[in-house]
């Protein structure tokens, strides 16, 4: 018999591991090596019960603190001594028989589909799609269709699996159930476990004539087009759920979601801060010394906006309402935030370098308070050294 694998490593996380990520990595390799989606490979099911038999003492605070302390040993009642201790030799640790009894039944039962009947009710998956749209788009809604792949319910024989015309029949080596009991002894005691019956695979039907159209399955593939309404104010990376638009379930399970996660293409002059849009602004030397009124683009057009004499670079401008549609409340908007730069014009001619450099004169230090000030600052420190 080959040796058993760590359960740490058969679920792929470090011995550390807190209980929320066993469980993600559990549901991950579950549904990886789950029966139903790899159909006679035995390979798939021995992978399946050994996840199952990790996840069962690992889930467990209790059996996860015997594993860590005394590895599968924990669990083999033929392991006698080493390192057990207490009143009942080679089950030492553990209580009593009955605790050991609870232990074995769990582990083997969650390993071979004690827990999971295969003719249970089981939801679809989810399916997830990407859609792309402008920034305007984005910002005040728009109608968007997918297309999609979904697994849905064969339509020639309902989901039976059945040819039409002919249906399952109650398998009689469980009576439906899905499941055996079977009783195992180990180191001279019984114990009872429950497992997935072999005749019918756990499905507690038997089909003697399958559905040609999806090979007894009762499922097939579909090609589906929908028309998605895209809600104003959504941002990059944002997703929308649409419930039971996945796969179908199995077993009168329910449908999974559709999940459309949204991307936003990059604006050109805008960039996006929660509902607010920021921008940049440039105005010349003359609109920034004397005031000036300025076009200030916005979502909806530009608009008019009167500028200060004297604005310096940096200097930032709000716009009430112009911004993002909140996703939740279209009758609020956030604020379309402007920076402005101040250009510095290049290439001048003779004529106008004179006229700027008059002007310069004219002007002296009485009309530049901040570099008066710093060179203030810094002859005065120079005197100081």
């Amino acid at each position: 018999m080959a040796e058993k694998r760590d359960y740490y490593e058969v679920l792929g996380v470090k011995k550390g591991a807190d209980a929320g990520s066993i469980k993600r990595a559990y549901y991950q390799l579950a549904k990886k090596y789950h029966p139903d989606a790899n159909p006679g490979d035995k390979e798939a099911e021995e992978h399946f019960k050994e996840v199952n038999e990790a996840y069962e003492v690992l889930s467990d605070p209790d059996k996860r603190a015997k594993y860590d302390q005394f590895g599968h040993a924990a669990f083999d009642p033929g392991a006698g001594g080493g390192g057990f201790d207490g009143g009942f030799g080679g089950f030492g640790g553990f209580g009593d028989f009955g605790d050991l009894g609870d232990i074995l039944g769990g582990m083997f039962g969650g390993a071979f589909g004690g827990r999971s009947r295969r003719n249970g009710p089981v939801q679809g998956e989810d399916i997830s799609v990407g859609v792309t749209v402008t920034f305007e788009e984005a910002a005040f809604g728009v109608k968007k269709d997918v297309s999609y792949n979904r697994i849905c319910h064969c339509p020639d024989c309902k989901g039976s699996g059945a040819k039409p015309g002919t249906q399952a029949t109650t398998c009689t080596a469980c009576g439906g159930s899905g499941q055996v009991r079977r009783v195992q002894r180990m180191g001279g005691m019984s114990f009872q476990t429950t497992g997935t019956c072999e005749t019918c695979r756990g499905t507690g039907r038997i089909i003697k004539e399958p559905c040609q159209k999806c090979r007894g399955s009762g499922l097939t593939r579909e090609s589906k087009r929908l028309t998605v309404s895209i809600p104003a104010g959504i941002d990059n990376g944002q997703r929308i759920a649409l419930s039971g638009q996945g796969n179908d379930g199995r077993n009168g399970g329910p449908s999974g979601d559709l999940i459309i996660t949204v991307s936003v293409r990059r604006h050109a002059l805008f960039e996006r801060d929660g509902y607010n849009l920021l921008c940049e602004v440039p105005l010349t030397v003359a609109e920034a010394t004397l005031g000036a009124e300025i076009k200030v683009p916005t979502l909806e057009g530009e608009v008019s906006y009167t500028i200060p004499e004297g604005t310096q670079p940096g200097t930032t401008f709000t716009l009430r309402g112009k911004g993002i549609p909140y996703i939740n409340n279209s009758n609020r908007r956030g604020d379309l935030i402007f920076t402005v730069s101040v250009e510095i014009p290049r290439g001048l001619s003779d004529k106008q370098k004179e006229a700027m450099k008059a002007f310069a004169d004219s002007c002296g230090e009485v009309n530049y308070a901040k570099h008066k000030q710093f060179f203030k600052k810094l002859f005065g420190q120079n005197k100081k050294d």
